[in-house]
């Protein structure tokens, strides 16, 4: 998975309903750019450079894939939505949002529209004040201090009073923790093991993947389906059962739920594809005797993707042992998906249609998912 960018950003208002407008901008951030991090308090300070009402100010720490340069852009669009103007060449003006980036983990940039670390940021107590809330030890790039440095340092006199400490992360609108343990399943080259990255990454998941480039069996079996069919499959409800006994019954202090990219009745989906009929009978002995004795997801989710868009992702990831794969195949993979899903009365479970969406490189179709995870059915 890309590493995500750190960035910290500075948001402020003086004009109308000022918590209001920086809640939204909050909201708009975490929907349109990434994770929200950690939020400061609120902060009371006099307008600066010009006469006005008094600012509220805050900052923000975010991660997310986007570049800096990207994000400002994207922040534009924001303090647009929120009825900002900038009118060029008219100096300091009064604002319904105003945001900045103060700080990227991409380091020092220099372009016409963007530096980093801001220029300004060690000079404005505004800024530096609710910065030590979020970051008192991370390091200003080229002056090569501390933030609590920087605000021993700085020769700003405004002393910023704090005003409000409950500007709201939107991340508590998705309880994702609620389900304990969420499995994302789809067929071959559907996204979940992303997914799955995604949002242990944001909401603080204990992360349960498949090894499957570890199974021997699996390039030999894509060259000879009959002759591999058995010892993979066999090999995989092994490693499956035994991964997820391990994973899921092991309590973790130090995470929020469990999130799998995988199910282990998938083997018995495949199985039914690739087995002949007297190998399966004593697959399905075999496996009725372990799925009885592991836990089930608190919510079951199939990722569905059109064969086309499939075979595309296949094609794109580039494992050599995949190329081979065929269409009929993977329809028969997402034929047992459904049919499975149909029947489930265990626990609960939904479908979501990604064929249309990009949740990786577009941050609003990767809410939409969670959107859709969270929803009453």
């Amino acid at each position: 998975m890309q590493t995500k960018n750190h960035v910290y950003i500075s948001l402020g208002s003086n004009v109308g309903d000022k918590i209001n407008f920086l809640q939204q901008a909050v909201d708009a951030i975490f929907e349109k750019i990434g994770d929200i991090v950690r939020i400061s308090s609120v902060y009371q300070t006099p307008s600066w450079g010009f006469e006005s009402e008094d600012f509220y100010n805050a900052c923000i720490e975010i991660a997310t894939f986007y570049s800096a340069q990207e994000v400002l852009d994207l922040l534009l669009t924001v303090e647009k939505q929120l009825g900002r103007t900038r009118a060029q060449g008219k100096g300091y003006q009064a604002r319904t949002i105003d945001l900045d980036i103060l700080l990227s983990s991409e380091g020092v940039i220099a372009t016409d529209t963007l530096r980093v670390p801001h220029p300004a940021m060690q000079d404005r107590m505004f800024v530096l004040r609710p910065l030590l809330d979020i970051a008192p030890d991370v390091i200003h790039d080229t002056l090569q201090l501390k933030i609590s440095d920087l605000i021993n340092r700085t020769k700003d006199e405004v002393t910023p009073e704090i005003v409000r400490t409950d500007l709201v992360n939107p991340e508590a609108k998705y309880p994702i923790s609620a389900f304990q343990y969420l499995t994302l399943e789809g067929n071959i080259g559907a996204g979940k093991t992303s997914l799955a990255h995604m949002i242990a990454n944001e909401f603080n998941g204990k992360l349960v993947l498949e090894q499957f480039a570890d199974n021997p069996f699996l390039p030999k079996f894509y060259e000879d389906m009959d002759r591999y069919a058995f010892p993979l499959e066999m090999s995989f409800l092994a490693d499956r059962y035994q991964r997820l006994q391990d994973d899921i019954g092991q309590f973790d202090l130090f995470t929020d739920f469990v999130v799998s990219d995988y199910d282990v009745f998938k083997s018995l989906i495949f199985a039914k594809i690739t087995l002949q009929q007297e190998e399966f009978k004593l697959y399905k002995k075999v496996f009725d005797l372990m799925y009885s004795k592991l836990p089930k997801p608190g919510l079951y989710v199939y990722l569905y993707q059109s064969t086309e868009r499939l075979l595309q992702n296949i094609k794109k990831r580039g494992r050599d042992y995949e190329q081979k794969i065929s269409e009929d195949y993977l329809e028969k993979i997402n034929k047992g998906y459904l049919q499975f899903i149909k029947s489930q009365t265990e626990f609960k479970t939904k479908i979501i249609d990604v064929s249309d969406l990009d949740f990786i490189k577009n941050r609003s179709d990767y809410i939409t998912i969670l959107q859709t995870l969270v929803a009453q059915q």
